[in-house]
């Protein structure tokens, strides 16, 4: 799970504020376009800093960082939390990189690190949603993962399209 350049590792309470700003600027540079200017510029560090500190109560989340130990990446993934689906047990729950990160492998690492975990829980399938216009579900159709339903959901008052992506069996990620 390490190279030159990144290094994959479990992430710490004090780690919050890094995923944080991680989560807002992937946030800004993936959905620009796609979710409302005003709602994009509106995400604030605090606020998702408190939603991580929260999150580390109950998820387990991996973090990518490079040689200064900058956070620059995070998983996190588990028992399925979405409803339906029942042929899936996983859940690969958020993926972010920053953007002048991104296409160098460090996805398919996080991604990597997220089959490993579900795999010591006895979980062997993963499902994972997206937002349709995200420019990154190609990466999804390039880990293997299968398209399994659309969905429409509203994000800040915007009626967009989710897609429903699964692995039916994670042996062969």
């Amino acid at each position: 799970m390490e190279d030159e350049f990144v290094r994959i590792r479990i992430a710490k309470p004090g780690d919050a504020a890094g995923i944080a700003k991680v989560h807002v600027d992937a946030w800004r540079t993936t959905y620009d376009g796609i979710l409302p200017q005003e709602f994009l510029n509106r995400l604030d560090y605090g606020n998702r800093t408190n939603l991580w500190n929260e999150n580390f109560k109950t998820d387990t989340i991996f973090v990518a960082v490079n040689t200064k130990e900058e956070i620059i990446g995070f998983a996190t993934g588990g028992h399925k939390k979405s409803q339906g689906y029942n042929d899936f047990q996983g859940e690969l729950y958020a993926i972010y990189i920053l953007k002048e990160f991104q296409g160098m492998a460090i996805g398919r690492k996080l991604l990597n690190r997220i089959v490993e975990y579900l795999k010591t829980l006895q979980i062997n399938s993963m499902l994972v949603l997206v937002l349709k216009e995200n420019p990154a579900i190609q990466f999804y159709h390039a880990m293997g993962a299968q398209k399994i339903d659309c969905l429409t959901i509203r994000i800040a008052d915007t009626k967009v399209e989710e897609e429903v992506y699964g692995w039916n069996n994670l042996e062969l990620l």
